[in-house]
């Protein structure tokens, strides 16, 4: 009816979001994942300013989307507020999808999270990703802290309900005589239904992300596409990847089922300096799994430790997790892995001490997929 704003919930716009083309000669769309890594001898504001780089070389390279992963309680990871961070990068960007990969959920209200990021659609319309995780993202004590409950396993636990709960803020559909029918998110449709409103023809599309069966069985039942964690459980990947594909209902949003997986990659123009870095990776994740995080070290601090046989057997590990190299064999690697998996999209996360050498390694990669240049 004239006056009336169109119902938009669940169009194809949200699928378009989510889909893409493939760029240059790569095998499928290539998006960024985001950890604001800061390096022994820089600062956060060292480490942002890279990531505004990152955004605006990403945009002009052709990558899809841009994602910033929520952490908490590690110096070496400057991404505790993932809303915050897109808010900047939306002033520095003009196309590239931005998102979270993802927003932990069990830590926020879920109406807080509707209010975030529909602030952050109506800051950059049609450009915003809502990925959700049901870990903590740091350790149990902060979890705590973050919760304001000794109940660790409540939030995780809850996950499908703190998820529905959530949804029906971004589309501001709770029955009658729910508790929460007359509480709105804002920004968000309430607006357009009000006299002298206009509704944005946009929501961010939800994604789940997950490093096990849980939230692939969850996706698939939503009809919602799925984010996996490659980079930190390779050995899940294929299963939970194959499960997803099995058990997936077609929704509103999508027809087909659509997964990613983030991949560790580090490309250098040298293969021996990107052999030093991934050590130092490993590094950084032997001192954070012992619970000792800190700034992520400096090749020369990987190559002074000495490590003990276990470590070692992790920094091999690790290592062979990592697609690095020269360009042509991060190439290779990353084109073998996707039909291994047959992901729908890779997901590129680069970590290296210093912000530059992040940054030339997807200009590397770019180039050697034949990304556009502007």
């Amino acid at each position: 009816m004239p006056g009336e704003a169109p119902d938009t919930r669940g169009t194809r716009d949200e699928a378009q979001g989510i889909r893409a083309e493939a760029r240059g000669t790569a095998p499928v769309p290539l998006s960024v994942l985001d950890l604001v890594t800061v390096g022994a001898g820089s600062t956060a504001t060292d480490a942002l300013r890279t990531s505004v780089a990152l955004s605006r070389l990403a945009e002009s390279r052709g990558f899809h989307r841009y994602w910033v992963a929520e952490h908490h309680s590690m110096p070496g990871v400057a991404s505790s507020s993932p809303a915050v961070i897109l808010a900047h990068l939306a002033a520095h960007t003009e196309r590239i999808r931005l998102g979270s990969g993802g927003v932990m959920l069990p830590n926020h209200a879920p109406l807080v999270i509707a209010e975030q990021f529909g602030t952050l659609e109506a800051m950059a319309p049609g450009r915003i990703d809502l990925g959700l995780g049901r870990a903590p993202g740091t350790d149990g004590a902060t979890a705590a802290a973050l919760r304001r409950t000794d109940g660790l396993s409540e939030g995780a636990d809850d996950f499908p309900q703190q998820l529905a709960e959530l949804l029906r803020f971004l589309d501001d559909d709770f029955p009658d005589g729910h508790p929460y029918a007359r509480i709105h998110a804002i920004p968000g449709p309430i607006q357009g239904s009000t006299p002298g409103g206009v509704q944005s023809p946009h929501r961010p599309p939800v994604w789940l992300l997950g490093s096990s069966g849980f939230s692939a069985r969850l996706a698939a039942m939503l009809g919602l596409p799925f984010a996996f964690a490659h980079h930190f459980s390779a050995q899940n990947t294929v299963p939970a990847l194959d499960l997803y594909r099995q058990q997936f209902r077609p929704s509103a949003v999508l027809d087909e089922p659509y997964a990613l997986i983030g991949v560790s990659a580090l490309a250098a123009d040298d293969e021996q300096e990107a052999r030093r870095q991934v050590r130092a990776t490993a590094l950084n994740m032997i001192r954070l799994r012992s619970g000792r995080p800190g700034l992520f070290p400096a090749p020369e601090d990987a190559e002074a430790h000495v490590f003990s046989p276990l470590e070692q057997e992790f920094v091999d590990s690790w290592a062979g997790n990592i697609v690095h190299g020269t360009a042509d064999e991060v190439r290779a690697g990353l084109d073998g892995l996707q039909k291994r998996t047959g992901a729908d999209e890779l997901m590129l996360t680069s970590h290296a001490h210093r912000g530059e050498l992040r940054l030339r390694s997807y200009e590397l990669i770019a180039d050697a997929y034949g990304l556009p240049t502007a």
